[in-house]
């Protein structure tokens, strides 16, 4: 199937490695002209010269701290310089830390909503009057199963991404008329440093078990018995990326392998 996005122009956050990369890769082989940005500058080189040698498509990386407001403005206007135009944008941020309640502080709050609200908010109102010029454009965040059902010990992250869902709702109704689509992906767990790095899974590392012996238990979770792929993101983000993916928008998606109970 031709997804119809050669030759588009596509910006992608927190793409350095993890599910990020996987979607810039993924938008890239399917013949996009890719920016990506995240912080680390080194890695962020590296990802962009892997990518361009898998895929053949040219990438431009841009050194970017999503919670600041100049290193937003600095790499939509170095995509706009190379590319002319942006005609899709995929909204991503690292997860925001663990913590109970009584526990969070009001710094932590703040800073969440900045990496994780704010950085979406300030991304899609810069590139909207591209894709309006346009008459089409897609806009993906990449949030979290937990707008769909809470995680334990996750309170940040449980509050703020739903808050980038009822913004991409809203959005969605707003841009529709300009064939600007709004829609949210929930990933589950998925093989990512991410996973690794989390509290639970170094801290049953610590406890003397092997890293396959975790995420065995991790997998023995899921419906589907297996942790996902990076891979499989980027493929869903692709087509909801595509010229066939143009009635569908509103919608938060989950790619959790049945992860998820909830009905809706």
């Amino acid at each position: 199937m031709d997804l119809g996005i050669r030759g588009k122009v596509a910006l992608v956050l927190a793409a350095s490695k993890g599910l990020g990369r996987a979607c810039a890769a993924a938008l890239a082989a399917e013949g996009a002209r890719v920016t990506i940005g995240a912080r680390d500058k080194q890695t962020l080189a590296k990802a962009a010269q892997e990518i361009q040698l898998e895929t053949g498509s040219y990438v431009l990386a841009v050194p970017t701290d999503v919670t600041k407001e100049e290193d937003i403005e600095a790499i939509v206007s170095a995509t706009i310089k190379e590319f002319g135009s942006i005609d899709i944008l995929v909204n991503n941020a690292g997860g925001p830390p663990s913590g109970l309640f009584e526990a969070v502080s009001d710094a932590q709050w703040q800073e969440t909503f900045e990496q994780n609200l704010l950085s979406a908010v300030r991304f899609t109102r810069l590139v909207l009057p591209y894709m309006r010029e346009r008459g089409n454009g897609r806009i993906i965040n990449i949030v979290s199963t937990s707008v769909k059902e809470p995680i334990d010990g996750l309170l940040l992250s449980n509050s703020i991404r739903m808050a980038v869902v009822g913004l991409a709702k809203t959005l969605s109704l707003e841009l529709a008329p300009f064939n600007i689509t709004v829609n949210n992906v929930c990933p589950g767990r998925f093989l990512t440093d991410r996973l690794r790095e989390g509290r639970s899974f170094q801290g049953k590392i610590e406890q003397g078990m092997s890293e396959a012996e975790v995420l065995k238990g991790i997998a023995r979770d899921i419906p589907m018995g297996r942790i996902g792929k990076s891979e499989e993101l980027g493929a869903l983000v692709a087509f909801l990326a595509s010229e066939q993916a143009g009635y569908i928008t509103g919608t938060t998606i989950q790619i959790d392998g049945g992860l998820v109970r909830a009905v809706f």
